[in-house]
């Protein structure tokens, strides 16, 4: 196998023209059966492995840099430094991870994992490089979806500026992880149909070069004026406009046409732009007809691309699929938005039911935000799904598009806690803490399915902000006795027993049953809250339990950091009204969390049942005054 003479960093410089021929295929055989047990982004991947080899020989590894925009197509990359053989951890804790990293590879110049930040990224090593007068290429890769965003156009009209060489290549594969929306997909989709091109260009300016010597002025003066040929073929030349040069498109499956597209970017003094045609999933039949499901997939059978695990109950996400589908058919007034997420967040039914009230804005969590504050100033009730760590990118726009404005805008946040395989960038862990903070946010997370899809009909009915959090995975049924009217700002006592009292929050309030037995079973007895609101906290029950005076101490759970977080809001409280019970935090520390298995991940931070009911007993044992 060709595959096996890579090892290290440029052994691909290594091979023979016809090895390099069949290299891809065994890539992709390799990816497919390495990524059909660890599971992982396969089509991305798939429809990556040419351009990345080309990327490869064209440039010079690790001196040049090749910055990956969200970086969940590295894999070939990966293989091609060196790290092939650490494919059967891909994603585990302590293994190989599923986006560039600085820490395994000095190939890996830029850690990543958002989208639409390499071509910022990208600027700023060019100019770094020059200011040192040092000489290395830098290369910025994004894909069409990542073009959306607007921090990516941020970029490009930054780039325009430079002087010297900056290489952009738009991987181009029509689809982010839903279909791509909007002007820019339209203008790149009518380069793409623009099939004669490039031959009709070469074969212009082949003909000029034959007339006798007026031709060979004429060509220069084409070239001269940034190409009128292109101004003539291409409407508006968005790329050419900004002052950055277009090269393509170029077949994003052809090696050497892409090698030698890439060296001749290389010799521009100046951004230049590199359009790569690719498909999405190449190789593998299931992942080309279905790649948002290979987007990021678990492990699968090989022959019928179905996901090995068993049948699984309803996630959290399906809840919230089934309640929107609900409430829109009983409210003309709500609507969806999504951030290029609508099958990953649950919208997909909603919008088969009610497309004229779904919204797909790409891939730009800011421009979601105020376009959602514009509905609600409009008079509709829109829902914003998206994934927590996403949401993070539109800070400022939560605090002054809505909540300044104080507008019924709804926050419907997946993947809230620990999220798993996909590591820092992915971890939810920061809502609870940078929503706390903003006024008239209200801030609630159920502790079941049920509470879920309550949670969302009081948030609609609420008319204020209001964010709703839940975690990646299985629905809790548990505790289904248990349904009191949500009401503001109001917790739910479930168990009231004991001298320890667990004030558990959202995911945890599951995690705080299991401790609640841990401890019964070693003779403590434990009263057990479900808080619903992290904001505004519930007042009267902590002035309650304060002034009860059995509780010896109260256990604050949460699955986000512990800074700025539910739990010490509640210490805040406590000390602010004279209040001395002893208060112990059950949160991450103010640190990143690696890729891993969630509940291997949660165990490490101390957030499993086993961990916190062992620290309060020796709390308890120790009759220790301070935490």
């Amino acid at each position: 196998m060709i595959l096996e003479k890579i090892n290290d960093t440029n052994d691909i410089k290594k091979l023979e023209k016809e090895e390099i021929r069949q290299l891809p295929q065994e890539i992709r055989q390799f990816l497919i059966h390495s990524l059909s047990e660890t599971g992982g982004h396969l089509a991305s991947n798939l429809g990556a492995v040419e351009l990345t080899l080309a990327l490869h020989l064209a440039f010079e590894l690790p001196k040049d840099k090749i910055i990956w925009d969200v970086g969940h197509q590295s894999y070939t990359h990966k293989i091609l430094t060196g790290r092939k053989d650490a494919f059967p951890t891909l994603r585990q804790l302590g293994g190989l991870s599923g986006f560039p990293k600085t820490s395994e590879s000095d190939c890996d110049c830029f850690n990543t994992g958002h989208s639409s930040t390499s071509i910022s990224a990208g600027l700023g090593f060019a100019a770094a490089r020059d200011l040192k007068g040092e000489n290395y290429k830098v290369i910025s890769v994004i894909g069409d979806g990542a073009l959306t965003g607007g921090m990516a156009f941020e970029g490009l009209n930054n780039a325009s500026k430079l002087d010297t060489n900056f290489i952009i290549v738009l991987n181009d594969n029509d689809m982010s992880i839903s279909p791509n929306v909007g002007g820019l997909s339209q203008y790149l989709g009518g380069i793409r149909t623009a099939g004669a091109y490039q031959d009709l260009k070469n074969g212009v300016l082949e003909s000029l070069n034959k007339v006798p010597v007026y031709g060979d002025r004429l060509v220069r003066k084409i070239r001269k004026t940034k190409s009128v040929i292109k101004q003539l073929l291409i409407p508006g030349m968005l790329f050419e406009d900004m002052g950055i040069l277009y090269l393509g498109p170029v077949d994003g499956h052809d090696i050497d046409k892409m090698t030698a597209m890439f060296k001749k970017a290389s010799r521009v003094n100046g951004p230049v732009l590199v359009h790569v045609l690719t498909q999405k999933g190449r190789g593998y039949e299931p992942a080309v007809r279905h790649p948002a499901r290979f987007h990021g997939t678990e492990p699968f059978d090989i022959e019928t691309g179905l996901v090995k695990k068993k049948k699984r109950r309803a996630a959290y996400t399906d809840v919230f699929s089934t309640v929107m589908r609900k409430l829109g058919d009983r409210d003309e007034k709500i609507a969806a938005v999504t951030a290029a997420m609508e099958t990953g967040t649950g919208l997909k039914r909603f919008h088969n039911m009610f497309p004229e009230r779904f919204f797909d804005v790409g891939i730009a969590e800011e421009h979601a935000v105020t376009f959602a504050a514009g509905l609600a100033k409009g008079g509709l009730k829109p829902v914003f799904a998206v994934y927590s760590s996403f949401l993070q990118r539109a800070y400022d726009q939560i605090l002054h598009d809505v909540c300044l404005q104080d507008l019924p805008v709804v926050f419907a946040i997946d993947r809230a806690g620990i999220a798993g395989s996909d590591g820092e960038t992915h971890q939810g862990i920061f809502d609870i803490s940078y929503l706390m903070t903003i006024p008239n946010m209200t801030l609630m997370a159920p502790k079941n399915k049920w509470e879920l899809s309550d949670m969302i009909k009081f948030a609609l009915e609420s008319g204020h902000p209001a964010a709703v959090r839940y975690p990646r995975g299985e629905a809790f049924d548990g505790l289904k006795e248990f349904r009191a009217p949500v009401v503001y700002g109001r917790s739910e006592m479930l168990y009231e027993e004991g001298n320890v009292i667990l004030l558990a929050y959202g995911s945890m309030v599951k995690t705080a049953l299991e401790v609640r037995k841990q401890l019964q079973e070693s003779g403590i007895s434990c009263a057990l809250v479900n808080m619903r609101f992290a904001k505004p906290l519930d007042a009267e029950l902590l002035s309650k339990i304060s002034a009860d005076g059995r509780y010896r101490l109260a256990v604050t759970m949460e699955e986000n950091i512990r800074a700025g977080g539910m739990g010490e809001a509640v210490l805040e409280y406590l000390h602010r009204t004279g209040s001395n019970m002893k208060v112990m935090h059950a949160a991450i520390e103010n640190e990143f969390i690696p890729h891993g298995n969630a509940e291997l991940l949660k165990r490490q931070a101390g957030l499993d049942a086993d961990s916190i009911a062992e620290k309060i007993k020796q709390y308890l044992a120790a009759g220790t005054e301070s935490l």
